[in-house]
């Protein structure tokens, strides 16, 4: 059985139209075309089972992979009804407002909710917006802290784009550390006997001015492993921005994104123009919102790469939940020799945002032993806290991380 045009006196059209705008409120690009699309492809695809129906729109309104779990979400919510085939066919499908079959509010996601809420939604943003957050180059924010701690994984579509807006004036301040090399310095500590001698030949060795020098000073190479498997999809997707921001801010940084494969994506982020960076990101990685395979990954690093990017005193951002597809098979000892070619590593972990998480996970316990610092990156406000910890000059065994090695021991 095929669909029947809207002339038939059906509503399967109309309902696809409303479908196409609650997903362009969400943020997927769909406009009239593609739900004329829709609404052909249905009609040649017919309504004999739910999951072809599913598909369908699928193969129209879904372009790129971070939109797939938008799409879901709002496919479910809007033809919830489990009758809904046999009433689109027979061309009675009711008003989706029955919020007594919705799915439980905490496991929508709040960009799909928003855009379902419908006009009044949308009219209670319009009085939100008077107090609209601005940012400065500081990181700072005028009227409220609020967006700064609230979760990524919360926030609406506006929300978002102010996230991003506030990333791109971000920085990492790390401090310069002193390199192998020397340079002329009139206080420096050590005498600069080869330029005295100079200067004494130059002089005709009546005086014999004392030249000092001391040790030149350079920001550290920093390089991002970032986990982009299923679980990290939504805090990978944020940071992605974070890591566009910080790549055009400084020189010698790269970044490597990971799931079931390394990727390297530093020159794609190198471009200035923010969309076409993420374009760039998303055509070259072929495993994201997949499993999740470190160890794997961690090798083709130490082989492939460890050697070009790691010199001179490197931190590294390793960002991922440590949930691992092969039980931690291989990470103890991947991470041995990485922890042992940088000068720190610093693990960033967005499941810290719960108070009672513990490292019970095969792959968090294998990662823990040879990290330096541990932290949350779940918000706004644990980006801006990122700078102490690449700036901290102490042991790397530190009591903080003898206490959580004892906990997952």
């Amino acid at each position: 059985m095929t669909a029947t045009s809207p002339s038939d006196g059906g509503l399967i059209a109309a309902n696809i139209m409303h479908f196409g705008r609650a997903l362009r409120a969400a943020g997927l690009p769909v406009g009239p075309g593609r739900v004329l699309d829709a609404i052909r492809a249905v009609q040649t695809a017919g309504l004999e089972s739910r999951n072809d129906f599913y598909w369908t729109l699928h193969a129209v309104f879904v372009s790129r992979r971070d939109e797939r779990e938008l799409f879901d979400q709002a496919f479910h919510v809007f033809w919830r009804n489990p009758k809904i085939l046999e009433r689109m066919m027979s061309l009675v499908l009711p008003s989706f407002s029955d919020e007594a079959a919705a799915p439980p509010e905490e496991t929508l996601s709040p960009r799909v909710a928003a855009a379902l809420a419908g006009n009044e939604a949308a009219q209670q943003d319009e009085k939100e917006k008077e107090a609209e957050i601005t940012f400065d180059a500081a990181m700072s924010w005028s009227r409220t802290e609020l967006l700064g701690e609230k979760d990524f994984e919360k926030m609406t579509n506006e929300e978002v784009e102010a996230a991003h807006r506030a990333m791109r004036h971000m920085r990492l301040p790390i401090e310069d550390v002193p390199t192998r090399r020397f340079q002329r310095d009139p206080t420096g500590p050590a005498i600069d006997m080869r330029a005295t001698m100079r200067a004494a030949l130059r002089d005709g060795g009546d005086t014999i001015p004392l030249l000092r020098r001391d040790r030149r000073r350079r920001r550290p190479p920093l390089v991002i492993l970032c986990d982009i498997s299923g679980s990290m999809d939504r805090y990978a997707r944020m940071l992605i921005h974070f890591m566009h921001a910080v790549t055009n801010d400084r020189d010698r940084l790269n970044t490597f994104l990971f799931g079931t494969h390394l990727t390297n994506v530093t020159r794609y982020l190198r471009n200035k123009d923010i969309d076409i960076a993420l374009e760039r990101v998303a055509d070259s990685v072929t495993d994201w919102s997949g499993g999740t395979r470190i160890g794997t990954c961690l090798h083709d690093f130490n082989k492939y790469w460890s050697r070009r990017v790691l010199g001179q005193g490197a931190v590294i951002l390793f960002i991922s939940d440590g949930l691992d597809r092969d039980a931690g098979d291989g990470v103890s000892t991947e991470m041995r020799r990485l922890q042992g070619s940088c000068r720190r590593l610093i693990w960033l972990n967005p499941l810290l945002r719960y108070d009672r998480f513990e490292p019970k996970s095969l792959g968090v316990k294998a990662l823990l032993p040879f990290v330096d610092d541990f932290r949350p990156v779940h918000n706004l406000n644990s980006l801006t806290e990122l700078a102490d910890a690449l700036n901290r000059t102490g042991p790397r065994d530190s009591a903080e991380m003898a206490a959580w090695r004892g906990r997952a021991a």
